[in-house]
């Protein structure tokens, strides 16, 4: 166990150690000035926890002795340093939606490129399936990857509007593949050590942005926490149905608000304070109690989701689903009654 006990210390002490360095740094940057409705924002919090976090993963990544550089991995590597680059620009200086998104396609081309690929689907009804790594299907992959990583990038971004919010989740989600990964129909170590660095950049991050948060992850940090969950879903073993179920929340949240928007004749990628998390607010719930409820919903699915089949992963998503519409629901329901009263 040592193996993946001494790379998740070294990612949470160095990504700590990164954070202290870059805050006197990022006082003398000029912050661009943001109007969203999508975050929470306090003076003198700044967007550095990206940063950190991408750096200190992929070097402790480069210098592990038991991870083999392979294509798929340089792929993970460069695509997550792209990405940095493009949310530090956008934390600094506001980017246009549709730049963000070109980028977030490119890495999703440029992983399947390397070898990042989609190379079945698992049929939810009968757990046979349908193979993508022939002849015309691979475009259906290709097409796959894109959606893949592009939803997961953008719901775990979009859930970063309160403190130690999208980190938690993230966490924990990583937690539950790390897990998966030791399952003897995946059996992969090499991606339980990826996981384990990944855990510890992001709990080094949390001990800085949970509520009150010094720190924010800003768009680097909520796109790599996304495109890193979205790419070890796929390495391991294609369990992409088990990533789905640990992001229940974030993900219905994020084709709730698009339905909404799209229903006011909006644009999808207007920022707006409809999720889940700011109805919560309203309603009156602290952060802190929304980022722990968040924390258990999610725990408790990646808990049955380590435990359960093809089709029960499947009934258990049903319900999850139909529970966190549920929820949004009911919070939409009193906050009415509230601004009636």
């Amino acid at each position: 166990m040592l193996k993946y006990l001494f790379p998740f210390i070294e990612t949470f002490l160095l990504t700590i150690g990164l954070v202290f360095f870059a805050l006197p740094l990022a006082k003398k940057i000029p912050w661009d000035v943001r109007d969203d409705l999508r975050h929470i924002h306090r003076k003198g919090v700044y967007r550095i926890g990206g940063i950190a976090m991408v750096l200190a993963f992929n070097l402790v990544v480069i210098f592990n002795k038991d991870l083999v550089m392979s294509s798929e991995l340089f792929g993970f590597i460069l695509a997550s340093i792209i990405l940095l680059f493009v949310g530090v620009w956008d934390d600094i200086k506001e980017v246009y939606w549709k730049t963000q998104l070109f980028f977030q396609i490119a890495i999703s081309v440029l992983i399947f490129i390397l070898g990042v690929r989609i190379y079945y689907i698992t049929n939810p009804l009968n757990g046979g399936v349908i193979d993508l790594d022939l002849g015309k299907t691979v475009l259906i992959a290709l097409l796959l990857v894109i959606f893949w990583v592009v939803f997961v990038i953008n719901s775990l971004n979009w859930i970063d509007g309160v403190d130690g919010l999208s980190g938690g989740v993230s966490l924990i989600s990583v937690a539950t593949i790390f897990f998966l990964s030791f399952r003897p129909e995946v059996n992969q170590p090499p991606i339980a050590i990826m996981c384990s660095i990944l855990a510890g950049a992001i709990l080094g991050f949390l001990v800085f942005n949970f509520n009150p948060a010094k720190i924010l992850a800003g768009t680097s940090g909520s796109m790599f926490m996304g495109f890193s969950l979205a790419v070890l879903a796929i390495f391991s073993g294609t369990k992409i149905a088990t990533a789905i179920l640990v992001l229940t929340i974030p993900l219905v949240d994020f084709i709730w608000v698009i339905c909404e928007r799209i229903n006011k004749g909006e644009s999808i990628f207007r920022p707006d304070n409809n999720h889940l998390h700011h109805k919560l607010l309203e309603i009156g719930w602290s952060q802190r109690k929304i980022a722990v409820y968040y924390y258990l919903i999610t725990a408790i699915i990646g808990v049955i989701a380590l435990n359960t089949r093809v089709i029960g992963k499947s009934i258990t998503l049903l319900i999850s689903i139909l529970i966190v519409i549920f929820i949004s629901l009911e919070t939409r329901r009193k906050l009415a009654k509230l601004h009636r009263s």
